[in-house]
């Protein structure tokens, strides 16, 4: 599907929306808990979700004046923003969450639309026109809202959201060599390809569980033609 620029920011906001409300139920217990990325806890993940906030906003400065800011100054820098944010106490993560995505959204709506279409540099390299800012991020919170592990699911976010992600994850998935033909059917009658050697595996399930399967997170209810394995896939990002 041909997702906008006002839609990505909706979800943006959905995002950021659902976070918040998860957030702000928590305690300091809570927040210890460990999330369903490998190694982080709720405090790691809400730090860097804060500070990715403020490395787009350098994006978007860029955009804005042709000054050259990439988001994180060395990869290093980024991981001890986020190891540091990991330490605060709850209430000023939650503050600093809050205020990033403002800030964000508040150098969004100033840009023009010439500045939209100006080229900036992501983290992984790649040179977009900054009218993708917004995909990044809203991707960015609704996938961490679920990791977030708060009892917020793929299921809970929106279906044309769901179809964007599939589509761009499978994009990416294409121009890696894989290990495998897959076609993927949903039951919302949506269907993808990802490339491969030999015959395809047909992998069915629900929108949001074949969401979960191309985002490389937990998922349930997918069965595969001949009723094999649901095949391994490497990580996308």
């Amino acid at each position: 599907m041909a997702r906008t620029l006002e839609q990505s920011r909706q979800w943006m906001q959905l995002g950021a929306d659902l976070l918040n409300n998860a957030i702000a139920n928590f305690d300091e217990r809570d927040l210890a808990v460990d999330t369903q990325l490998p190694g982080w806890t709720r405090k790691h993940l809400i730090a860097h979700l804060a500070a990715s906030g403020d490395a787009l906003g350098n994006l978007v400065h860029w955009a804005a004046t042709g000054e050259v800011t990439p988001m994180y100054s060395s990869p290093e820098a980024r991981a001890a923003d986020i190891e540091i944010g990991s330490r605060k106490a709850g209430s000023e993560l939650a503050l600093w969450f809050d205020e990033s995505t403002s800030r964000l959204d508040a150098a969004m709506s100033a840009l023009t639309a010439e500045q939209w279409a100006h080229e900036i540099v992501t983290a992984q390299g790649r040179t977009v026109p900054a009218s993708e800012t917004p995909w990044i991020r809203s991707r960015e919170v609704m996938i961490h809202a679920v990791d977030l592990d708060s009892g917020i699911g793929f299921d809970d976010l929106p279906e044309e959201f769901l179809r964007a992600l599939c589509d761009d994850i499978v994009t990416k998935r294409a121009s890696a060599d894989g290990p495998i033909a897959i076609v993927l059917v949903s039951d919302t009658a949506d269907q993808w390809t990802i490339p491969g050697p030999g015959d395809p595996v047909q992998v069915t399930g629900s929108l949001a569980a074949i969401t979960a399967y191309l985002a490389g997170r937990q998922f349930s209810g997918l069965t595969t033609s001949g009723n094999d394995e649901v095949p391994e896939l490497s990580a996308w990002l």
